[in-house]
């Protein structure tokens, strides 16, 4: 059996689809549902209150980075063991990406599509600051926009007063939408943010949790629960998606068979980004994987393997620069032929220098924050063997930084790709480094994970 779902969607960015989704996912959990919690889009930083709340991973579901053929199998994946799904949208419902050459009826990529896919019903979240009759212009034509999406109804947040209540409560009658929860401004609820959105729930601690509780009690004071449980279907059937199948690469695995290569992957407060399927496809292709805090620690004993996932390094990079002894094994390593995978945080990482703080030193770039936001899809091409992807290989993937390389060394670059008329080369490729500000996700191309621990293996055994 499917296991039902709810879409948390808005108008637009801003309305507190995440206070909404983290505080419903924490009410229904209180309630005595086991919820799978999912976010739309490429978003890290949301699955972590999502997490908190649910007391299981927060997972994305993203149509542009693993194709739609994979959606379903990766909710079915998250959600089994639950009996309801909450999936947080991206942007407004009907936002994705944007190319000249959409001829689709949504998006790609948008809540709408995502909605679609599952088919499950769509909760609108309506900021309601600004709001009065015209409301239910606004709803009508999210309501008929498109007749694949169903809206089972309506959340008011930031309400100002019962008779402000009223009004929107009537403006909704008027095109037939249930009114599910209204909530009162609560200044207080706002999760501090920098220059990529929230703080992730990792840095955030202690008051992160306190967060999600405040918002947990928020929804649950608020919000007809029975209802929105009530709202909730069964989405499309389908297979689960499986990591030990998506593991095998014409018809074989990757590892010696009675062999796990160790791969460490970086965590802790600077590396924060990561999807919960790239541990589960490592570990389905061969290898042992090993947690450590490059603030803190050193390399796990015997590391064959190194991933150095995204995150906020620049706000951690005195830390990070004072635990010299990782830094200098990572570069010692490295130059060794130990595989490196570095995304965004990882590739600043192994820079010479981050905002001044000396780096690994691996890539010959120095690193520094920006004065504009990088954001967006991009369609890459690798242009050389790595130990990730075959020269020629297309992949989908994803930049969200504010940072920027000064470069003064000859790298090969590891991508290619256009942006407007422009040609991009980027990323670097060193020993057996991939280093690159561009995000993937494993679910949509198992190949790399196979290849990167087989990789890792012939390390190992070049190491006894």
């Amino acid at each position: 059996m499917s296991v039902p779902a709810v879409v948390v969607a808005a108008p637009a960015s801003g309305s507190g689809k995440t206070t909404l989704a983290t505080g419903l996912i924490g009410a229904l959990r209180r309630a005595g549902h086991r919820v799978a919690p999912f976010k739309v889009g490429p978003d890290y930083i949301d699955p972590g209150y999502h997490g908190l709340a649910a007391g299981r991973p927060g997972r994305n579901l993203d149509p542009v980075l693993v194709g739609t053929e994979r959606v379903v199998p990766l909710y079915q994946h998250g959600a089994r063991g639950c009996d309801v799904a909450v999936v947080e949208g991206v942007m407004g419902l009907f936002d994705g990406r944007i190319d000249a050459n959409q001829s689709a009826p949504v998006a790609e990529g948008s809540t709408a599509q995502v909605a679609g896919l599952l088919g499950a019903p769509v909760i609108l979240v309506v900021d309601a600051r600004g709001h009065s009759q015209s409301l239910a212009a606004l709803l009508h034509g999210f309501a008929t926009f498109d007749s694949s999406i169903r809206l089972g109804g309506v959340i008011l947040n930031r309400v100002g007063s019962e008779r402000h209540d009223q009004v929107l409560r009537e403006a909704c009658d008027r095109v037939g939408l249930p009114v599910l929860g209204s909530l009162p401004r609560m200044a207080e609820l706002e999760v501090p943010s920098r220059h990529l959105g929230l703080i992730p729930a990792v840095e955030h601690g202690t008051a992160a949790v306190a967060a999600v509780d405040a918002m947990t009690d928020l929804v649950a004071a608020h919000v007809d629960l029975p209802a929105i449980a009530a709202l909730a279907r069964s989405t499309v059937s389908g297979p689960a998606w499986d990591p030990g199948l998506a593991a095998v690469v014409d018809g074989t695995g990757s590892a010696a068979v009675g062999f796990a290569p160790v791969i460490a992957i970086a965590g802790g407060p600077a590396f924060t980004f990561g999807y919960a399927e790239h541990r589960e496809l490592l570990a389905a292709a061969g290898a042992e994987v090993a947690v450590f805090d490059p603030m803190h620690d050193e390399l796990p004993v015997g590391t064959a393997g190194l991933v150095l996932p995204g995150g906020f390094p620049e706000e951690h990079a005195a830390e990070l620069a004072a635990n010299t002894r990782l830094l200098a094994q990572i570069g010692e390593q490295s130059r060794r032929g130990l595989p490196v995978h570095a995304e965004c945080a990882g590739l600043l990482y192994l820079t010479r220098s981050l905002d001044g703080h000396p780096m690994a030193g691996v890539v010959e770039a120095d690193a520094e924050f920006g004065p504009r936001l990088t954001l967006g899809y991009r369609d890459a091409v690798a242009l050389t063997d790595s130990v990730l992807w075959r020269a020629g290989q297309q992949v989908r993937g994803h930049e969200f930084h504010r940072t920027r390389l000064v470069v003064s060394g000859a790298d090969t670059a590891a991508w290619g790709w256009r942006v407007g008329a422009d040609r991009v080369h980027e990323g670097a490729l060193v020993h057996r480094v991939h280093a690159s500000y561009l995000h993937t996700h494993p679910a949509g191309n198992p190949e790399a994970v196979v290849r990167f621990v087989a990789a890792a293996t012939d390390c190992a055994h070049e190491a006894r």
